[in-house]
């Protein structure tokens, strides 16, 4: 047995294992980022810490001299700053795992030159990202006082709400907050909520004396004749896969914005005449005065671009730079919009479906007023609950 441990294969092998905690630690560092924490029961969810990281040192140390091992006690430690700094006070989840940072970064097989300069680096990097940090959030500590009044979940389970009141100089203000409550990831005593999914559906000034939630299904026929009764000039926005599926080419959706009057009397249109234009309702010579030209296929691109833009696109002198090749950041900083949207009455309720829009859902109704429908949150993607994006407002 003893010869079986000290095989050189051996310790490779369960190097690969021991690697698995350091992806625990890397998921728990990806969670800090993007969830916030609940535990409802920090004796148990310290145990379960202390346990797999019981096991994964002993992993460790009994590898130490494998090269997975040393690079996983380089890594562990800086992995777990964002915890420490967005988890704090959840000790339980947090000493466990420091502990075995440290440790094994003390007792790797890695050179005491290496150990002591990764150390230092890492303490550094401790002492200024907690220095950073906490100065950050200082300026967004709310001078306000708010107060849960209400919060509950929809009928179907897919929302929850809260209602808030604020308390401030101006008389205060009511706000009614929306979440998914699908996007939850759940552990035995610990839930993982996604972070900035909430959306303000109603913000009433003063603060609301009465409040009254109630909710109701309907279907999607329903609500989209409400809708239109409504207005019947409320626009889908759809996605560039979607338009051309719906027959609309990227070409006819681009749009002249911002123009200067002088450009507007270069092309036969008068001062009041308002933006946006359809390229495609201009000429080659009105387009040659925005610098734009069409080929024969009908597909728009810079007549004389500039350094900056050939280069940015890696073309030859000489060479078209279409427009169908730029970004919506490109095209605006030529004063081009591309239209993604069409009206909602061109629809069929059999097109809806196919965007997504459920057959019914729930409606938020407050103090008798519509304030939240599932019909609309669904066409606009107001929970997109597949990006991950990083942002400052991840860290308040």
């Amino acid at each position: 047995m003893r010869n079986f441990f000290a095989n050189k294969w051996t310790k490779r092998f369960f190097s690969i294992i021991a690697l698995g905690y350091t992806f625990l630690v890397c998921v728990l560092s990806y969670y800090s980022i993007f969830y916030h924490v609940s535990i409802d029961s920090k004796l148990h969810v310290g145990l379960y810490v202390t346990a797999a990281s019981v096991i994964g040192l002993s992993l460790l140390l009994y590898t130490r001299k494998q090269l997975l091992t040393r690079l996983s006690s380089f890594l562990i430690l800086p992995l777990m700053l964002p915890v420490v700094l967005l988890y704090f006070g959840e000790w339980e989840i947090i000493i466990p795992v420091i502990v075995v940072g440290v440790m094994i970064l003390l007792l790797s097989g890695a050179g005491e030159g290496a150990k002591t300069a990764f150390g230092t680096i890492i303490l550094l990097l401790y002492i200024f990202g907690a220095l950073g940090y906490f100065l950050f959030t200082s300026f967004f500590v709310p001078t306000t006082k708010q107060t849960t009044v209400e919060s509950g979940i929809s009928p179907s389970g897919r929302y929850r709400y809260r209602i808030i009141n604020t308390e401030d100089s101006s008389n205060g203000s009511t706000a009614v907050y929306i979440e998914p409550n699908y996007a939850d990831v759940t552990y035995p005593h610990v839930v993982f909520t996604l972070k900035n999914m909430e959306r303000i559906v109603s913000l009433s000034r003063p603060i609301l004396e009465n409040v009254d939630i109630q909710w109701k299904t309907q279907e999607r026929q329903e609500i989209t004749s409400e809708l239109e009764k409504i207005s019947e000039n409320i626009k889908i926005t759809l996605s560039d896969k979607e338009m051309e599926e719906y027959g609309h080419s990227f070409n006819e959706r681009l749009y002249l914005v911002d123009t200067e009057v002088e450009d507007r009397f270069a092309i036969g249109l008068t001062a009041s005449d308002v933006d946006p234009i359809p390229l495609e309702s201009l000429d080659s010579e009105q387009l040659a005065v925005f610098n734009l030209a069409r080929d024969s296929e009908g597909n728009y691109y810079i007549k004389e671009p500039g350094e900056k833009t050939v280069s940015h696109f890696k073309k030859d002198i000489g060479e078209n730079i279409y427009l169908y090749e730029m970004d919506d950041d490109w095209l605006n900083q030529f004063y081009i919009e591309k239209d993604n949207t069409l009206l909602l009455k061109d629809f069929t309720d059999s097109q809806l479906a196919d965007l997504g829009v459920s057959e019914s859902g729930d409606v938020m109704i407050l103090n008798g007023k519509v304030i939240f429908r599932y019909y609309v949150a669904e066409i606009e993607d107001y929970f997109d609950i597949n990006s991950r994006k990083l942002s400052v407002d991840l860290l308040t």
